[in-house]
């Protein structure tokens, strides 16, 4: 049985569909890259199974919330009401759970809290168009 407790990781953000859920997952969720290695140990030894097969990201967990958005703060308290950009820094606590469905079972990893403690906010339509370099 996974010790179930919560982890409380320093990550880069990647991916944060906080406030939207992805169009992909219909998921609130954020990617926790270049965990350190006592993060990517907790969170084996709870466990959360921690990837690391995209060199951009090091070993990474996409946490995830079906029904709620993803509440970020500041280190201040101040709500996150922005987007953010990949590449942002915070302090996660992920909160593992099991579960079952269809035969299957597993742990995932849900979210108590995140404070973001290097925003940089996503403007839409400031990236570079790399399809239309010449």
């Amino acid at each position: 049985m996974a010790n179930l407790k919560p982890v409380v990781v320093k990550a880069d953000l990647m991916w944060a569909y906080l406030d939207t859920p992805s169009k992909k997952s219909k998921k609130y969720q954020v990617d926790l890259c270049n965990l350190s290695d006592q993060a990517v140990t907790a969170l084996k030894n709870s466990g959360v199974k921690v990837r690391n097969d995209k060199p951009e990201k090091g070993a990474f967990i996409t946490v995830k919330s079906t029904k709620y958005p993803i509440k970020a703060e500041l280190e201040d308290g101040t709500p996150v009401e922005c987007k953010v950009k990949n590449g942002s820094k915070g302090i996660a606590t992920v909160k593992p759970y099991e579960w079952k469905w269809d035969g299957d079972s597993g742990v995932s990893a849900g979210i108590n809290k995140l404070v973001i403690t290097d925003l940089i906010e996503y403007v839409e339509g400031s990236e570079v168009a790399v399809d239309n370099a010449l």
